[in-house]
């Protein structure tokens, strides 16, 4: 930095302390400008606030939301193009009753009917996704333009407008003691500032319009969905009826047991009137005990040095995205990475990968 912007800084320093502490005034902005600033604050606090609640809305469940926030990092750090979706809960819903349905068989009225829901929530699913990407679209990414750009560059307006007035009221406290042009110059560059960033704030507010329009675009979005949904769960819901007609006009099967076995007791009997009793069967001692030798112990999992950052997985984990880590419960897994709070990096039989923090017991951590 030149001696002269050194000297700017300190005038600025200099003439906020003595605001803040010595109560001195400086520069007044007129009411306009001030009601402009207050309502461009207003927006920028609406929109931050907006974009987040609708991820909420669109991605409700906030664990699968930092899981694929963590595996589209893993997927930009490995270059992959294709990211991996949010898991809608009507498409696990859809997995779960077509795999009960399937394995009911067709024989079964409660088999079938889950394959009929199965598929249609599957459908839901589908419709979900295509309301994430056109909300996306039309929605999230103008509103996070507006954020990035516009709403941001009004900020560095505003900023450099303050730093200006900073300077032009210490060199007006001085005037007499420096020249009059350089005070000139200040209040040029002071009321330039003030200009632009009057300018900037008036058009955002005057084009609001647009964010009507994008708003306007969300709803037509829920519509579109709610249409489809409304469309594919009357059609399920005339499949289960027809099933439960179906089911009620066949006639309804007996069941009939099988007729018993005769068992023949035999003649003999016992002088007490009871059954014969056979003799005990010997049990023949174990190897093990008729030796000295000590039984043998079944060979225990493999474990990395106890010095090692290492972990024990306490529930099954079934991978279900690409670079995932699957492990049963017991296995001692070697800690290589921490992802963020809620996903660790480890090797486990020679292969690498990702798994949750919560399905796994700490036993040596990672050095900080």
């Amino acid at each position: 930095m030149s001696v002269a912007g050194l000297k700017k800084q300190f005038y600025k320093a200099s003439q906020l302390v003595s605001e803040k502490v010595g109560g001195a005034e400086g520069t007044k902005l007129d009411d306009d400008f001030k009601e402009m600033e207050k309502k461009v604050d207003v927006t920028s606090k609406a929109v931050a606030e907006v974009l987040v609640r609708t991820i909420e809305y669109l991605q409700p469940n906030p664990a699968s939301r930092a899981k694929l926030t963590m595996l589209n990092t893993v997927s930009k750090i490995r270059g992959q193009v294709k990211n991996p979706g949010y898991p809608q809960s009507e498409g696990l819903l859809g997995e779960c009753m077509v795999r009960h349905g399937k394995e009911l068989g067709g024989e079964s009225n409660f088999g079938d009917a889950l394959l009929d829901a199965g598929e249609s929530m599957k459908r839901l699913a589908e419709v979900k996704d295509s309301l994430d990407i056109e909300v996306k679209q039309n929605f999230i990414d103008p509103l996070q333009n507006l954020c990035d750009k516009d709403l941001k560059e009004i900020q560095h307006h505003l900023k450099k407008l303050e730093g200006r007035r900073l300077d032009f009221d210490y060199k007006k406290k001085r005037q007499g003691k420096i020249p009059d042009e350089e005070l000139r110059q200040a209040l040029e560059k002071f009321e330039e500032s003030k200009e632009v960033a009057e300018t900037s704030m008036h058009n955002l507010l005057e084009t609001d319009i647009e964010q009507v329009s994008q708003l306007s675009a969300l709803v037509d979005a829920q519509l579109d969905y709610h249409r489809q949904a409304v469309q594919i769960l009357d059609e399920l819901a005339d499949k289960l009826k027809r099933r439960v007609r179906e089911a009620s006009s066949r006639p309804r099967r007996e069941f009939k047991p099988r007729p018993r076995e005769s068992f023949d007791l035999g003649e003999p009997e016992q002088p007490n009137g009871g059954f014969p009793c056979a003799p005990a069967p010997k049990i023949a001692a174990p190897s093990s005990f008729r030796s000295s030798e000590k039984p043998a112990r079944t060979p225990s999992r493999s474990m990395p040095p106890l010095d090692q950052p290492s972990c024990k997985a306490l529930y099954d984990f079934e991978p279900e995205n690409d670079g995932e880590l699957g492990f049963r419960e017991g296995d001692v897994i070697t800690l290589t990475n921490q992802i963020d709070e809620n996903w660790y990096e480890g090797m486990l039989h020679g292969q690498s990968g990702f798994f949750p923090l919560s399905y796994v017991e700490v036993l040596v951590p990672l050095p900080q």
